[in-house]
């Protein structure tokens, strides 16, 4: 199991890009469902806890009803954001959300504007 994060630029370009990753109401929704995981996806299907390690692409995929491409397309410029953070078990990519950095980026957003 490995995890992947990013360093968080604090620029404005970095806001701007967070900004237009939040601007799509299907990524915004996706957001909202891993704040709380096992309320939106159910957990017996879950192949490693939902909390620690995330949402599979392939249940993220199922409850959005939209081509695997896409979603991985989605989840990736969540990533690139700062908002999510992906974690591979075996040949699945799980992702949750990243709750220090989104904090990180209100802050930011807060000493920005």
């Amino acid at each position: 199991m490995t995890a992947h994060a990013e360093p968080l630029p604090e620029t404005t370009e970095h806001l701007v890009e967070v900004l237009k990753a939040l601007a799509n109401p299907i990524r915004l929704q996706v957001l909202g469902w891993l704040r709380e995981p096992d309320r939106h996806f159910p957990p017996e299907r879950a192949i490693a806890d939902q909390n620690e390690v995330g949402v599979c692409v392939s249940h993220l995929q199922e409850k959005l009803g939209l081509a695997q491409s896409t979603v991985s397309a989605y989840l990736a410029l969540l990533q690139r954001a700062g908002l999510v953070q992906s974690t591979r078990v075996g040949k699945w990519t799980h992702y949750r959300r990243d709750e220090q950095r989104i904090a990180q980026l209100v802050d930011l957003l807060g000493r920005s504007i």
